[in-house]
Protein backbone atom coordinates (compact mmCIF):
# COMPACT_ATOMS: atom_id res chain seq x y z
CA UNK A 1 0.00 0.00 0.00
CA UNK A 2 1.46 3.32 -1.02
CA UNK A 3 0.86 6.36 1.14
CA UNK A 4 0.52 9.83 -0.26
CA UNK A 5 0.03 12.94 1.84
CA UNK A 6 -3.77 12.90 1.54
CA UNK A 7 -4.15 9.24 2.53
CA UNK A 8 -1.68 9.48 5.42
CA UNK A 9 -3.33 12.67 6.69
CA UNK A 10 -6.76 11.05 6.50
CA UNK A 11 -5.60 8.08 8.54
CA UNK A 12 -4.08 10.45 11.10
CA UNK A 13 -7.33 12.43 11.38
CA UNK A 14 -9.30 9.18 11.75
CA UNK A 15 -7.06 7.98 14.59
CA UNK A 16 -7.45 11.30 16.42
CA UNK A 17 -11.23 11.30 15.89
CA UNK A 18 -11.56 7.75 17.25
CA UNK A 19 -9.49 8.67 20.31
CA UNK A 20 -11.49 11.82 21.04
CA UNK A 21 -14.82 10.04 20.52
CA UNK A 22 -13.71 7.26 22.85
CA UNK A 23 -12.75 9.71 25.59
CA UNK A 24 -16.00 11.64 25.25
CA UNK A 25 -18.10 8.45 25.24
CA UNK A 26 -16.30 6.88 28.20
CA UNK A 27 -17.18 9.73 30.52
CA UNK A 28 -13.74 9.80 32.13
CA UNK A 29 -13.58 13.56 31.59
CA UNK A 30 -16.14 16.17 30.72
CA UNK A 31 -16.67 16.57 26.97
CA UNK A 32 -15.67 20.23 27.19
CA UNK A 33 -12.36 19.29 28.81
CA UNK A 34 -11.63 16.73 26.11
CA UNK A 35 -12.42 19.16 23.31
CA UNK A 36 -10.56 22.12 24.82
CA UNK A 37 -7.47 20.39 26.22
CA UNK A 38 -7.01 16.89 24.90
CA UNK A 39 -7.95 17.40 21.25
CA UNK A 40 -5.52 20.29 20.62
CA UNK A 41 -2.67 18.43 22.32
CA UNK A 42 -3.41 15.30 20.25
CA UNK A 43 -3.39 17.35 17.05
CA UNK A 44 -0.11 19.08 17.92
CA UNK A 45 1.58 15.83 18.90
CA UNK A 46 0.32 14.06 15.78
CA UNK A 47 1.54 16.90 13.57
CA UNK A 48 5.02 16.88 15.11
CA UNK A 49 5.27 13.07 15.00
CA UNK A 50 4.02 13.00 11.40
CA UNK A 51 6.53 15.65 10.34
CA UNK A 52 9.41 13.86 12.08
CA UNK A 53 8.35 10.57 10.52
CA UNK A 54 8.32 12.11 7.06
CA UNK A 55 11.76 13.64 7.57
CA UNK A 56 13.17 10.34 8.88
CA UNK A 57 11.60 8.43 5.99
CA UNK A 58 13.14 10.84 3.52
CA UNK A 59 16.51 10.44 5.19
CA UNK A 60 16.26 6.64 5.12
CA UNK A 61 15.20 6.67 1.47
CA UNK A 62 18.41 8.47 0.53
CA UNK A 63 20.68 6.05 2.42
Amino acid sequence: MEFDLLRAGGILVAIIAIGVEGLVASGVMAAQTVLMMVLPSMVIFATVAFWLGMKYGGYRALQ
